[in-house]
């Protein structure tokens, strides 16, 4: 059996200093500069879940518009735009992030049992 010593000096200082370029700032610029796949994964589920309300938004207006007939909240033109509008903010702001952005980020390196993703600093720019 073996007994564990404790560091020398040189070591204790080198932990020490992993450790601390390992903590993470304080703060929104500690979020935004992160390179942990866990807080990553919930900015991009946060801010995919902002832009699916304003998803909701677009089709509540087509829904109030398409209530009753003959209304007139928003004109023939402005419903098309709407209609293409709501399709890419549900598709591209909300689907394809939502699934690939935050589970992708916070799911897949703890599904895989590594400490974080390849590339962080990357995956944080991306975002």
């Amino acid at each position: 059996m073996a007994i564990a010593t404790p560091p020398s000096a040189a070591a204790a200082q080198r932990l020490d200093r992993l450790e601390m370029i390992w903590e993470s700032r304080p703060g929104l610029l500690g979020w935004l500069t992160t390179t942990d796949h866990k807080r990553i994964g919930l900015l991009y589920f946060w801010t995919t879940l902002v832009l699916f309300a304003a998803g909701g938004a677009e089709a509540l207006i087509m829904r109030t518009q398409l209530a009753a007939p003959n209304s007139h909240l928003v004109s023939p033109g402005t419903y098309d735009e709407l209609f293409t509008l709501h399709g890419i903010t549900m598709i591209f702001f909300f689907i394809i992030p939502m699934t690939t952005g935050a589970f992708g980020n916070y799911l897949i390196p703890l599904m895989i049992g590594t400490r974080d993703m390849a590339f962080t600093r990357l995956n944080v720019l991306i975002y």
